[in-house]
């Protein structure tokens, strides 16, 4: 493809057909189906939301460049199998955007964020509706099994709020934790390694509930203990080596009391 000072969504369409030409194509690009592709489809969108997490614009500009030609490769390959193309994506999403805001496009009149987050959702819940020929359908369906396990728990969650299977404030869910340990430590008394990990799960989901009622996104928030865990046990390892040792030549009291002596200095 001769080189352009600007290219545009046709070109990148393009380059993918391209690609995918069984007649001079990359032979790695040939060999991808949906199943393969899937899961850098999930890497893009998590490097995307990464770019976003630090502010990164010449970042974000590549992440979402890299994700955007994931939907072309997918599309791509549906157009191959006859399914759809990418014109049909662009036709889709539109309409849909256009259905789920009357408000913009209509004669619909919502009062705020929230009003809107809540119209959003009863608009996916006759759209799922209608995909059922009419028929009712469950409070819980439609919720992807293939999201990262507390997103679908937080999803779960709201789901079930808004058929009213919720507590109306955050102790009671408090209070839920504290059963959901005591039933672990249980299991674990008990020796069954099953049982443990049933109950570790319920924990797991309960815990999700809290973040959920205080408002915190379950995902960042262990993003952020993992990054604070991370840079602590860096301070340990450089105290260790400020020392002459090594951390796994330390006993895990000596490691310990670095990791206190790491928690006091950030502090000050």
């Amino acid at each position: 493809m001769q080189q352009k000072k600007r290219h545009s969504i046709e070109d990148l369409i393009g380059i993918m057909r391209t690609l995918r030409d069984p007649d001079g194509g990359c032979p790695w690009d040939l060999e991808q189906t949906f199943e393969t592709i899937a899961p850098y489809t999930i890497e893009e969108a998590y490097e995307v939301a990464e770019a976003v997490r630090d502010g990164d614009m010449p970042g974000l500009k590549d992440e979402l460049g890299d994700l955007l030609f994931q939907v072309i490769f997918h599309a791509r390959m549906a157009e191959e199998s006859g399914a759809f193309n990418f014109e049909d994506v662009v036709q889709a999403i539109s309409l849909k955007m256009i259905r789920r805001h009357p408000h913009v496009f209509g004669d619909a009149r919502i009062a705020d964020a929230e009003a809107q987050t809540e119209a959003w959702e009863d608009y996916k819940a006759q759209e799922r509706a209608r995909e059922h020929g009419g028929m009712n359908v469950g409070a819980l369906d439609g919720v992807p099994l293939a999201l990262p396990a507390l997103l679908r728990a937080i999803k779960l969650q709201k789901r079930a709020a808004r058929v009213g299977f919720d507590w109306p404030e955050v102790t009671p869910a408090l209070d839920k934790v504290r059963e959901e340990f005591e039933e672990l430590n249980e299991a674990l008394a008990s020796g069954g390694e099953a049982k443990v990990r049933e109950e570790f799960g319920d924990l797991m989901f309960a815990m999700t509930n809290i973040a959920r009622h205080l408002g915190f996104d379950a995902e960042e928030t262990l993003r952020d203990a993992n990054v604070k865990f991370e840079r602590r046990f860096r301070a340990v390892e450089q105290a260790a080596k400020g020392a002459g040792k090594k951390p796994e030549d330390m006993s895990l009291t000596q490691l310990d009391s670095l990791w206190e002596q790491v928690k006091a200095e950030e502090k000050r």
